[in-house]
C-alpha cells in the first residue's frame, strides 16, 4: 500500500494537470478497493451460477458495511498509515487542492478541484481524525474560499459537503468556521441573486445542519510532528467515550460567548451567532425541530 501511496502522491505533488488527474485517479482506485466488496472467485461464481443460472454473468461489487471494513485487513493497514504525515491522503489532497486554486479557473482545472473535494471527502469519512486537518486556518480558508461567486456552481455545492464533512462531530472545526467568518460567506452566497437554486438549496442543507446538536469531538492526543493531536489516534481507540465539554455561556451583552477548541455551542447559541447575517434563522429551526425541512425557504 505504501508503494500505491507513494505513486499517488509523487503525481499529486505536480503542477503538470494530466499527472494530478493521474494521481486522483490512483488514490480514487485505492479508496475504492477498501470500500468495496472484493469480487467472487471464479469457484464461488460457478457455484453461484449454478444455484441461479438466470442471474448475470458479472454483477457489480457491493461496498461493505460498517462491521465489514472495520475488520478487513486492507482499511486497518490504510488507517494505521494515516496516523503518519508521511502518508496521510488528506494532507496530499489539500495541498494539492491549494495548488489547483492557485493555476486559477478552467474547465479542465475545475474539474480536477471537483475530483479532489470528492476524494478529500472520502479520505474524512474512512479516517475520520483527518477532519482536524480543518482546525486549522489555512486549510479552512480554502474550503471558504471555493464558495466565493468566482467559483462555478458544481464546485460550490461540492465544497459545503465537502464542508458539512470537516465539521461533522468536530465542533473544533465548527468553531474555526465561525471565527473566520465562514457563517457570514455562507449567509453572503445564500442572498446573492446570482446563486443558482441548486446552491441555495445546498446551502440551507448546510444551515440546517450548523443548526443541529453538536457531539463532542473524540479527546485528542498529544499532538506531534507538526500533526494535530487526532491524527495520532488508532483505531481502536476511536470508539472511546467522547469527553464532556462546557456549552452555554454568554458574556455580558448576553451575546454567545466564544467556545475554545473543542468545545460545544448549543442551538441557541449558534441560532444567535446566524441570526447577525440572516433574518428568517428562527423558521429554519423552527423546521428543524417539526423536521418540515426546506418548506418554502427558497425561492
Amino acid at each position: 500500500m505504501e508503494n500505491l501511496l507513494s505513486l499517488a502522491f509523487d503525481n499529486l505533488s505536480s503542477y503538470d494537470g494530466m499527472k494530478i488527474r493521474k494521481g486522483l485517479r490512483q488514490v480514487e482506485g485505492l479508496l475504492a478497493n477498501i470500500c468495496l466488496s472484493r469480487q467472487e472467485t471464479s469457484k464461488d461464481r460457478r457455484a453461484s451460477m449454478a444455484r441461479d443460472p438466470g442471474q448475470e454473468q458479472e454483477s457489480p461489487p457491493n461496498c461493505k458495511n460498517l462491521s465489514e471494513l472495520s475488520d478487513d485487513p486492507a482499511f486497518y493497514e490504510f488507517f494505521k498509515l494515516q496516523e503518519g504525515f508521511e502518508w496521510n491522503v488528506a494532507v496530499r489532497l489539500v495541498n494539492t487542492l491549494d495548488r489547483l486554486l492557485a493555476k486559477g479557473g478552467d474547465g479542465s482545472n475545475d474539474l480536477l478541484i471537483l475530483k479532489a473535494l470528492d476524494l478529500i471527502q472520502g479520505a474524512m469519512l474512512l479516517h475520520p481524525p483527518s477532519k482536524a486537518l480543518f482546525s486549522r486556518e489555512m486549510y479552512m480558508n480554502l474550503l471558504l474560499d471555493l464558495i466565493e461567486p468566482d467559483f462555478c456552481p458544481a464546485i460550490q455545492s461540492a465544497t459545503l459537503l465537502t464542508l458539512v464533512t470537516a465539521l461533522i462531530d468536530t465542533p473544533q472545526n465548527t468553531r474555526t468556521f465561525e471565527s473566520l467568518d465562514g457563517l457570514l460567506a455562507v449567509t453572503s452566497l445564500f442572498r446573492s441573486r446570482g446563486t443558482s437554486r441548486d446552491v441555495k438549496l445546498k446551502l440551507i442543507e448546510f444551515l440546517y445542519f450548523y443548526l443541529m446538536p453538536e457531539t463532542p469531538s473524540i479527546p485528542s492526543a498529544a499532538p506531534r510532528d507538526s500533526l494535530p493531536g487526532l491524527l495520532h489516534r488508532s483505531p481502536s481507540k476511536l470508539a472511546k467515550v467522547f469527553s464532556s465539554t462546557n456549552a452555554g455561556s454568554k458574556d455580558d451583552d448576553g451575546r454567545p460567548r466564544s467556545a475554545g477548541d473543542g468545545t460545544t455551542r448549543s442551538q441557541e447559541e449558534k441560532q444567535a451567532l446566524l441570526g447577525r447575517h440572516l433574518n428568517s434563522v428562527e423558521e429554519l429551526v423552527k423546521d428543524l425541530r417539526q423536521n418540515t425541512l426546506f418548506n418554502g425557504v427558497v425561492s
